[in-house]
Order: structure tokens, then C-alpha cells, then sequence
């Protein structure tokens, strides 16, 4: 199911990332909802993608997520 806003998103992801991290994924895993529409797997394809999204533009440090310099 997409994802309207970021306080849809699970509480996992809202507190653990970063207001930005969570526009990304949000923004990732609605897109990859959309475009694997026929597949089974479709749901943890998107979380999948989401979480590389974000990957791009963070990284963990400690138990936080921080912006990639």
C-alpha cells in the first residue's frame, strides 16, 4: 500500500529516520508500488528500493541515521 504522507509510514521507520530519509522513502517505495503493480512480490520489492533509496543519501552511524557528506 503507498504511502500518503510521512506519518503513514511504520513507527520503525518514523523513528529511527530523519524527516528527509523518510521523504525519500516514502517517495521510493510509492514509485516501486506503482511500477511492480503485477508482481506477488510487490510489497517487499518496494521496501526493498525504498531502503536503497535511502542508503544513497544516509548512512548509519551508531543508531542513528546521518546525511552522507
Amino acid at each position: 500500500m503507498p504511502y500518503a504522507s510521512n506519518a503513514d509510514l511504520p513507527a520503525s521507520l518514523r523513528e529511527r529516520l530523519p524527516e528527509h530519509a523518510q521523504d525519500i522513502f516514502r517517495a521510493a517505495f510509492n514509485h516501486a508500488w506503482q511500477d511492480h503493480g503485477d508482481d506477488a512480490e510487490r510489497e517487499a520489492i518496494a521496501h526493498r528500493i525504498a531502503w536503497a533509496a535511502v542508503k544513497r543519501r544516509y548512512r548509519k552511524l551508531g543508531d542513528r541515521w546521518v546525511a552522507k557528506t
